[in-house]
């Protein structure tokens, strides 16, 4: 009895381990390493052109580039350049547009929108200011547009800065215009006070202290 019972034992023994080896196996499949495939810039002969890659089917978009919103993306409505913004202009979009201001664009344009920038100075040629009345009148698509298509020596900038940026850009560059021409009543009423105060308080300058000798 006792023989007839270690042998049962040893064959189940044996069956699982069977069973655990068929598993081991099955995981141990190499279809995908080993799937036929073409590197990169590999040559086939099964296309005409001898090119493995294939070009993206014609009309094709990336996903998040469908891109519908005309003004957005071209600067432009109904194909005319516009002179609105196409999200509102918060304290954040200026900060932000500051920044890649000062970034991107005072090599040329210099921090203060004038066109004497650093590179400027050492011999590129000289963008036009800000300021000139022109510019002080052009819509704000037209600074949008410039960025993405450039403009004479300024090459595109459509791939260095996404197109909200260059939005937030062109609003600051309308601040610049608006700080260079700016009059008194232009400052709200509370904060003129302050300035006035502040004014005030500046020591007077050497000049004006020998003419009060």
């Amino acid at each position: 009895m006792r023989t007839v019972a270690s042998r049962s034992g040893a064959r189940g023994l044996a069956l699982v381990c069977l069973g655990a080896a068929a598993l081991l196996l099955a995981g141990c499949r190499l279809d995908m390493h080993l799937q036929p495939k073409y590197l990169p810039y590999e040559p086939t002969n099964f296309f005409a052109d001898g090119r493995s890659e294939r070009q993206p089917v014609p009309g094709t978009v990336a996903r998040g580039q469908l891109r519908l919103d005309e003004l957005m993306y071209t600067g432009r409505e109904n194909g005319v350049v516009a002179d609105k913004f196409p999200f509102p202009i918060t304290k954040a979009d200026l900060d932000r547009g500051r920044e890649r201001y000062n970034v991107y664009c005072t090599p040329c344009h210099d921090y203060s929108g004038t066109g004497n920038g650093m590179i400027v100075q050492r011999g590129f040629p000289q963008p036009p200011s800000y300021h000139i009345q022109r510019l002080r009148d052009a819509p704000a698509g037209h600074f949008f547009e410039v960025m993405t298509n450039g403009f004479g020596a300024m090459y595109s900038y459509a791939a260095r800065v996404e197109p909200a940026d260059r939005w937030r850009i062109a609003a600051y560059i309308r601040v610049l215009q608006l700080a260079r021409n700016a009059k008194m009543e232009d400052v709200p009423e509370a904060e003129r006070a302050k300035m006035t105060h502040a004014s005030a308080m500046q020591p007077k300058s050497t000049e004006s202290m020998g003419q009060a000798q």
